[in-house]
């Protein structure tokens, strides 16, 4: 690629967000919004260039990375092994399709509650909400892409004498790869979104928690904040992940 291309994406991709805030700031600056309601995104900005040095939110956003990431990590793990589990063994499809089908659509925050009185208040609940969310799409992705493997892959393997499962998780799976990253890629964004959710919810610590209370104080700058924060943490996550994923697909022809 070369650098002017990458530039005009580059340019492309910041173009949305700087019209965004331009609109933001003009209808700040304009009164359509009391500054009380709508602070003005300089203001905003400032405030989280004053807090991004502060241990108290340095701490927060910690929490909120810990419970981001264990959360992710967990659903991974589960979703790619459910996965390539109901690719190789009919009797785990046939367990795995229904509750897909049942628990894939339903709203897990509406599990919350139940989390909570199992859980706690403590991170174990909202880690859970992250899995419970996160994990489907990773789980529908790793099944997707595997059972579009080419048989002829395995046959290969176990010609030359690889075990059933080890083909399964050594050929199938790696042929599988971009179809898994892509749900990854998916489950990640989710989980941003849905533990940001459940410290507004309930919690005493995190980026969530830090919102809920400025709102309560009527701190609005101090409020936009933790939002702000959580929009470029899901962004640098994200193209951190698709450099990664260019990284561990740059063997793949159609990837590349």
């Amino acid at each position: 690629m070369t650098f002017t291309r990458r530039a005009s994406e580059i340019a492309i991709g910041i173009l949305p967000i700087a019209l965004v805030i331009a609109l933001w700031h003009a209808i700040a600056a304009s009164g359509i919004a009391p500054a009380v309601l709508l602070p003005p995104p300089g203001a905003v900005f400032a405030r989280l260039i004053e807090q991004a040095g502060s241990r108290q939110f340095l701490d927060n956003a910690a929490v909120t990375l810990y419970r981001l990431f264990a959360g992710f990590s967990i659903a991974v793990v589960v979703g790619v092994t459910l996965g390539v589990a109901a690719t190789g063994s009919k009797a785990v499809e046939g367990i795995v399709k229904p509750l897909v089908r049942v628990l894939a659509p339903l709203p897990k925050v509406a599990l919350y509650p139940a989390m909570i009185l199992m859980l706690g208040f403590d991170d174990a609940s909202k880690i859970a909400l992250v899995v419970a969310d996160a994990v489907f799409p990773i789980l529908l992705a790793t099944y997707q892409g595997t059972s579009a493997v080419d048989n002829k892959l395995v046959w290969s393997a176990r010609a030359a004498g690889c075990t059933p499962r080890r083909a399964l998780f050594t050929v199938v799976l790696m042929a599988a790869l971009p179809s898994v990253l892509t749900g990854c890629r998916i489950g990640l964004i989710i989980s941003c979104i849905v533990v940001f959710l459940a410290e507004m919810i309930t919690s005493t610590d995190g980026l969530g928690y830090l919102l809920v209370r400025a709102g309560r104080n009527f701190e609005t700058v101090d409020m936009f904040v933790p939002l702000i924060s959580i929009s470029i943490l899901g962004l640098t996550l994200n193209a951190a992940f698709n450099a990664l994923r260019k990284w561990l697909l740059r063997g793949f022809a159609e990837e590349s």
